[in-house]
């Protein structure tokens, strides 16, 4: 495992634990009217949506070309929010290092 892939699964639990957390203690809906509550919380929103949203084409951009369905992770998205984009991102990496490694030239023979 890469550094960055042990870095984003890091990051990847906090979110989780976080998530986790706020949905235990405010509700799924709950958290919804908070992030709707005032113009600055909605402002935040809406550019996690933006954000969220250029992600996910991304992720059905390259997963076309790796012939993968992005099905799962635009769905994990859409409920949880990053935990789509930042699973994406660690399989992503593991795949990228697979492919560094077999494009590895083989050792010569003494």
């Amino acid at each position: 495992m890469s550094k960055l892939q042990i870095f984003l699964t890091a990051v990847l639990a906090l979110f989780l634990f976080e998530s986790a957390y706020v949905i235990y203690t405010m509700g799924y809906v709950g958290f919804f009217e908070a992030a709707l509550a005032n113009p600055a919380t909605s402002l935040m929103a809406f550019d996690l949506v933006i954000c969220l949203t250029i992600f996910a084409v991304w992720m059905v951009r390259d997963a076309r070309e790796r012939g993968r369905s992005p099905l799962g992770y635009l769905l994990l998205t859409a409920t949880f929010g990053s935990a789509g984009p930042l699973l994406y991102l660690i399989r992503h990496s593991a795949d990228r290092a697979g492919e560094r490694s077999s494009k590895a030239p083989a050792p010569k023979a003494a």
